[in-house]
């Protein structure tokens, strides 16, 4: 059966679905909260580039609602989607009319989250902690809960640890950003920033980790203690916080930040799609519908803009590490040109030496290269953009995991994925410091 038919059979069942996205529709308008309940998500693997070419025209079919967690890249690396209920027999009789293989990596959505939702309420009803020595790293956090333990920690080293609020999200949210520093005014810097796709929780909390492991650190850890005696780093956990709010009180699968758009009753852009670097070229949606919209220009959001115009005043960061999940991965750029960064053999390696450091805790495997080579051509990302502005250590992780549990890894593995990021963390940061440019 040719592409087109199948197209014509995916609508025509679309078509017939629509009374259940109506009574979907109903059901979370009386709930208030989304739900997820029969979605599933969906491992697709193409054996040729024409099989990649099917695949991309389902992702580009908005009535389909489908979320893509792991997007079209090579033949190699598999194709992660949530499927709502109502488009799951359209889809799945699409995939097999065009004979390709595909498994089904989360078999009920909405039991993961009521079992995620669980575990952080029974966190909950334990003690508020009053300091951040009994701040539950093992737990997911709200909002609050986040900006709470950072302004415990301010107070606890306040010789170390100062939050400085850079601007505000659209909902009026500070963007607040810890600044660890032993002194001096416009010190070389490092810039590590978590949360800025909304849903990738195990990075917020991640990075509420790394935070508590900086002071902790500092004065017994002889590297890290040498970084610091001579740099500042900047750590901003809640990158993203209308979304992060969102994540935890409307739909837990939100990615982007929640500025409406006009002429579209679909909200928000994707803030790692909106930098001025590549900006409206392939590999970001001008849909405002798409998971992977770019936004109306450049730097429209407000959480970019705010980067963007305390980069340029600082003038001195060497080092820009922007935390992602999931896959596994520590990319460079570019990711919207296939031009080689000019860097790029000194990338390469740091990179190597960064994943090798990070295996030695628990034997987790990365891979590693540039943004377009290694999943996919993505234009407007962040650190194009830093590396563009001529800091030359521009990073992305994507932490755990590689798929089973996707965007809701469990709460468990938290800290393992912290303790062993950050021995890639101080890989970049250290070669950094004995590398001035």
């Amino acid at each position: 059966m040719g592409m087109k038919t199948s197209l014509v059979l995916l609508l025509t069942l679309l078509v017939m679905m629509r009374g259940l996205l109506a009574l979907t529709a109903l059901f979370v308008a009386v709930l208030g909260k989304d739900t997820f309940e029969g979605h599933q998500v969906l491992r697709i693997l193409a054996k040729d580039e024409s099989q990649l070419a099917v695949i991309k025209e389902l992702e580009d079919m908005v009535e389909l609602e489908l979320d893509m967690w792991r997007g079209v890249s090579d033949v190699d690396t598999p194709v992660d989607i949530r499927v709502p209920f109502e488009s799951l027999q359209s889809v799945k009789i699409y995939l097999e009319t065009q004979e390709i293989k595909y498994s089904i990596m989360i078999k009920d959505l909405q039991a993961m989250l009521d079992e995620e939702k669980e575990e952080m309420q029974s966190a909950a009803r334990a003690a508020q902690p009053r300091n951040t020595d009994s701040f539950d790293y093992s737990n997911y956090h709200s909002i609050d809960e986040i900006y709470n333990f950072q302004d415990m920690l301010v107070a606890e080293n306040p010789n170390l640890v100062s939050k400085i609020v850079i601007g505000q999200s659209y909902q009026g949210r500070p963007l607040n950003v810890l600044k660890f520093s032993t002194g001096g005014t416009n010190r070389p810097a490092i810039w590590i920033d978590t949360g800025i796709h909304s849903r990738e929780w195990v990075t917020q909390a991640s990075g509420t980790w790394f935070a508590k492991k900086i002071v902790t650190d500092y004065g017994t850890d002889p590297a890290l203690t040498a970084i610091l005696n001579n740099m500042d780093i900047f750590l901003e956990i809640v990158t993203n916080p209308d979304g992060f709010h969102y994540t935890h009180n409307s739909n837990r699968m939100w990615r982007k930040t929640r500025k409406p758009n006009p002429g579209s009753s679909c909200v928000g852009v994707d803030p790692n799609r909106n930098w001025d670097a590549g900006f409206g070229a392939p590999g970001a949606s001008n849909n405002p519908c798409s998971e992977t919209f770019r936004g109306p220009r450049a730097h429209s959001e407000s959480e970019v803009k705010s980067i963007v115009d305390f980069v340029k005043a600082h003038g001195n960061i060497k080092a820009f590490i922007s935390i992602h999940a999931y896959s596994q991965m520590l990319l460079y750029p570019y990711g919207y040109t296939k031009t080689p960064a000019k860097h790029q053999a000194e990338l390469h390696s740091l990179a190597k030496k960064a994943i090798t450091d990070l295996a030695t805790l628990y034997g987790t495997r990365y891979r590693y290269g540039s943004i377009i080579n290694t999943i996919y051509q993505a234009s407007g990302s962040t650190v194009d953009w830093t590396y563009d502005q001529g800091i030359k250590y521009s990073y992305t992780f994507e932490l755990r995991d590689t798929g089973r549990y996707g965007f809701l890894l469990p709460a468990k593995q938290i800290v393992p994925t912290a303790t062993e990021t950050w021995l890639a963390l101080m890989a970049i940061m250290n070669h950094t410091y004995q590398n001035p440019y």
